[in-house]
């Protein structure tokens, strides 16, 4: 039940503040740190009890939640089922780890307090729920229901401009949505629950006896028309999606099917939207223009938690989804898809040199390294794919630091911008250390998990037999594009003598610009460390991760 308390233990949480009285504002932050400490722990265990050479879901659990006759229709079907495998793994233990962070970094939080953590809690559970759920239903209804908390966190606990960036970033990810609803619906009628359909077909009377050659006989008798269609079980079951064997003959999106619309198949058509509803999510240029304003209004805490984790089912969504149930489009599109990732990769990078707020800068900054990720995935490699996974985990950890870098100083001057400071090595040695190991870390530095994460990407694209080569020629100069603007800043920021735009004489300056507070290295030091253990020990990530991506790109294996 690991999976299960993952879920549910930060959700009844949330529901336990939002029913304590306001007079207990101080045991929120307390309860909210506890929980998220179990979440770190929990997910620990699942790390722990992880078997590196199974390929296949562990720690499954499943569930009836709805059955529903149907008549000539068949039978609708939707079960509670969670698991996990080498590619949800790393995500979930990131999340754990950034969730935790967000909560420490909220500790100054005064306002609205009961509110705040209920929201925050809310979130952590959709979180999880979005990385375990192996049910599309399920996985639909976390990734919708986590548009709520963001955008009351962004909203209530923003900057100036914080409605109209929270309703940008609602109104994107929404109609993200919509089109994975439109797919998700497409998907379910077209495919049945081999498993559920031999039960009620009468092939066997448990799911217990159902074998591989029992469902071998059931997808064969649903082909040659030989099932009643009432016998016939839909499913939004992720592991039968991923199987086209599964789809009904004469189903629309059947990949054996060439039904047209709007002048494509429909599955590559059903391809595209889907891609579209995560692509928004990850961001990939052109789809990315509400992410640098919602990092700009959000509060430190939930920026961490926006670019550290939530970005990232982005990615997830195009490996466990896109990809996975349509392996055709994602062939057919590589080179597209591909240069997509190239052009977020620069393009990012052009607007982050372009900046002088410091936040925004980071901002672009993500969209350049996501870009990574989709070259990765779009490549179609074992390295690639495990460099896109590798890359989300080590993006998450250096941009969770880089916004609490970010929210050191706008904590003592309520100031952002990079030219508002020079020489900040002199008042501010220990901060200075630590943004360098950030900065050097996200632009790629050998040694650190940047580099690992953006050199195995780089390579799957470049042996991609789906790829042409300048592809990747041209995603290396996002690296260049990554140390010129983060070398600039920090030139501007720490180096020369130090001066400040806040106060009128050096030693006032002086007086706020104050070093890390123990709270602050206390959320920093780990942070940094963690990048350099995973840049000089890639494989406690790639042992979790290369048997799953073994067995998952054998299905674009060309004969």
């Amino acid at each position: 039940m690991l999976l299960s308390l993952l879920i549910f233990l930060p959700l009844l949480s949330a529901l336990l503040i939002a029913l304590l009285p306001d007079s207990q504002a101080e045991r929120f932050r307390w309860i909210a740190l506890g929980v998220t400490l179990a979440e770190v722990v929990l997910a620990g265990a699942l790390a722990a009890g992880f078997d590196t050479a199974r390929p296949d879901y562990q720690w499954l659990e499943q569930a009836d939640w709805i059955t529903l006759p149907l008549g000539s229709l068949g039978v609708a079907s939707i079960d509670y089922l969670v698991g996990v495998d080498g590619m949800n793994l790393p995500l979930v233990v990131l999340s754990a780890v950034v969730m935790l962070v967000g909560v420490i970094s909220s500790w100054n939080m005064t306002h609205r307090l009961k509110a705040y953590y209920a929201l925050y809690l809310l979130l952590t559970g959709t979180v999880m729920g979005c990385f375990v759920a192996l049910d599309f239903f399920l996985f639909f209804l976390f990734f919708e229901f986590m548009l709520l908390p963001m955008y009351f966190l962004i909203g209530l606990w923003g900057g100036p401009r914080r409605e109209y960036a929270s309703i940008k970033f609602f109104l994107y990810t929404l109609a993200g949505s919509l089109l994975i609803l439109l797919v998700m619906i497409g998907l379910y009628l077209s495919a049945m629950d081999p498993v559920s359909t031999a039960v009620l077909a009468g092939f066997v009377s448990d799911p217990s006896e159902v074998t591989p050659e029992v469902v071998r006989i059931v997808q064969g008798h649903m082909q040659n028309g030989q099932l009643n269609p009432a016998q016939i079980v839909h499913t939004f079951d992720m592991r039968y999606l991923a199987d086209g064997a599964n789809y009904l003959p004469t189903a629309f999106l059947n990949p054996a099917a060439e039904p047209i619309v709007l002048g494509l198949p429909a599955r590559m058509l059903a391809f595209w939207a889907i891609f579209i509803g995560f692509a928004i999510k990850l961001p990939i240029v052109p789809l990315h223009t509400w992410l640098p304003d919602a990092h700009v209004e959000a509060p430190t805490p939930v920026s961490v938690v926006l670019a550290g984790v939530l970005l990232k089912i982005g990615g997830y969504g195009f490996l466990r989804i896109a990809w996975s149930f349509f392996p055709d489009g994602a062939a057919q599109y590589a080179p597209i898809l591909a240069g997509l990732g190239a052009l977020s990769i620069v393009y990012g990078g052009l607007n982050a040199l372009a900046q002088y707020d410091l936040k925004k800068m980071i901002a672009y900054s993500s969209v350049s390294h996501m870009g990574f990720v989709l070259l990765g995935v779009a490549s179609l490699t074992a390295e690639g794919v495990n460099g896109a996974i590798y890359q989300m985990v080590s993006h998450g950890v250096l941009s969770a630091m880089l916004f609490l870098l970010t929210g050191v100083v706008y904590d003592r001057t309520h100031d952002r911008r990079i030219d508002s400071y020079r020489g900040l090595l002199e008042p501010m040695p220990k901060y200075a250390v630590l943004t360098a190991i950030a900065f050097f870390g996200s632009l790629g530095l050998p040694g650190f998990s940047g580099f690992v994460g953006e050199l195995f990407t780089l390579m799957g694209s470049f042996q991609s037999v789906w790829l042409p080569g300048w592809i990747t020629a041209v995603s290396v100069l996002g690296i260049g594009l990554a140390a010129a603007y983060f070398l600039w800043t920090m030139q501007r920021m720490f180096f020369g003598r130090f001066w400040s735009r806040h106060e009128t004489s050096t030693t006032d300056a002086k007086h706020i610009l104050t070093d890390l507070t123990a709270r602050e290295r206390l959320l920093l030091i780990p942070l940094g460390l963690l990048s350099l253990v995973l840049g000089l020990f890639p494989n406690i990530i790639f042992a979790v991760t290369n048997s799953t991506v073994g067995q998952w790109i054998l299905r674009f294996a060309i004969d």
